[in-house]
C-alpha cells in the first residue's frame, strides 16, 4: 500500500465510526441530523463509494448514512456469515436499529439494489422514498456482466481477484466506473483495491459473488418494494455504464417499478464518483416533495 493510498484510507476511516451489529464490528459513514438517507453500496465497493454523496446530503439538511456490508470495506469479514442478499437485508435492519433509525429514505446501487429491495420489502412502513442507481431489478433473470463472471468459479475467481492491483485496477476503473478518471486522484482509485482485500485478501468478496440469490421467491419479495408502493420511487442512471447498460437495465426498472422516466447523468457505473452533487440534489428534491 502506497503512502498516499494509506492516507486516503485513513482519512475515510476517520470520517466514519464503528458500531456493533449482532457481534460484527461494522463501519458506517454517518453525517448530518435531518431525515435519514440510507445509501447501500454494491461490489467491489463499500461506503467509500458514497464518501462524496454523504457529506453532500448533510449539506442539504439530511442525515446521510452508508454502512460497509460484512465482508467489504472496514466491516468484519466473518467466515461463518451468510453472504446472501436476504441476510444482508436482515443485517441492515439490525444496523438501523443500532443507529436508532426508524424511518428512512433508501438509495441503492449495484447489488445494493436487491439487498435494498429486500430490506424495503421487510420494512415497508419505514421506507419514505427509494432512489435507484444503476442496479438490477429483474433479479431472477440477471446474467452477470463478463467482468463479474470469473469470480463465480473456483480457482479462476481466486486468480482474477489476485490480478487486481494498483497497476491493473485503474485500467478497469477507467473502462467501467467513470467517464473521466482524470478527475479522480489515482490514490483514491487505488484505495478501492486495498479496501476490497484488506485482512482476508478478498475471500469474503468471493463468497458474495458466489451467493447471488436469484430465486422466484426472492424476486417476488423484492417486487413488493418496487411496484404499487406508498412512497415515491426514482431512478438515476450513469447513462454510459458498460456493465449495467441503461437500454436493458433501465428498461427493466420501467417495467418492474413505479418509475416512469429514467434520469440520465453523464457517467458510467460509479456515478457517485463524478456526479455526486447531482445525485444529492435529486435525492433532496424527492425527500422534500414526497
Amino acid at each position: 500500500m502506497s503512502v498516499k493510498v494509506k492516507e486516503v484510507i485513513q482519512q475515510h476511516e476517520n470520517n466514519g465510526k464503528y458500531v456493533d451489529v449482532d457481534g460484527i464490528k461494522t463501519f458506517a459513514l454517518d453525517y448530518g441530523t435531518g431525515e435519514a438517507v440510507l445509501c447501500i453500496h454494491g461490489v467491489p465497493t463499500s461506503s467509500f463509494l458514497y464518501r462524496k454523496v454523504i457529506p453532500s446530503l448533510a449539506e442539504k439538511g439530511l442525515r446521510g448514512i452508508s454502512i460497509d456490508l460484512p465482508g467489504l470495506g472496514f466491516s468484519d469479514r466473518p467466515s461463518d456469515f451468510n453472504y446472501e442478499f436476504e441476510n444482508f437485508a436482515d443485517f441492515l435492519t439490525k444496523a438501523l436499529s443500532v443507529l436508532k433509525i426508524d424511518k428512512f429514505h433508501l438509495v441503492v446501487h449495484d447489488i445494493g439494489g436487491p439487498i435494498g429491495f429486500a430490506l424495503a420489502a421487510k420494512n415497508l412502513e419505514k421506507v419514505q422514498s427509494l432512489t435507484i442507481l444503476n442496479t438490477m431489478v429483474d433479479i431472477e433473470n440477471f446474467k452477470k456482466p463478463l467482468v463479474m463472471r470469473p469470480f463465480e468459479k473456483k480457482v479462476l475467481g481466486e486468480a482474477e481477484l489476485k490480478s487486481i492491483s494498483h497497476l491493473t485496477w485503474p485500467i478497469m476503473f477507467g473502462n467501467t466506473a467513470v467517464s473521466n478518471m482524470e478527475k479522480i486522484p489515482r490514490e483514491e482509485i487505488n484505495a478501492y483495491v486495498d479496501l476490497l482485500k484488506r485482512n482476508d485478501s478478498g475471500k469474503a468478496f468471493l463468497k458474495i459473488m458466489r451467493n447471488f440469490t436469484q430465486t422466484h421467491k426472492f424476486q417476488a419479495m423484492c417486487l413488493k418494494a418496487l411496484k404499487n408502493v406508498d412512497y415515491p420511487v426514482q431512478a438515476i442512471w450513469g447513462k454510459d455504464d458498460p456493465a449495467l447498460g441503461i437500454e436493458k437495465y433501465g428498461n427493466d426498472v420501467l417495467k418492474y417499478t413505479d418509475v416512469t422516466e429514467i434520469q440520465k447523468l453523464d457517467s458510467r457505473h460509479f456515478l457517485q464518483e463524478e456526479v455526486y452533487k447531482n445525485i444529492a440534489e435529486k435525492i433532496y428534491n424527492l425527500v422534500k416533495n414526497q
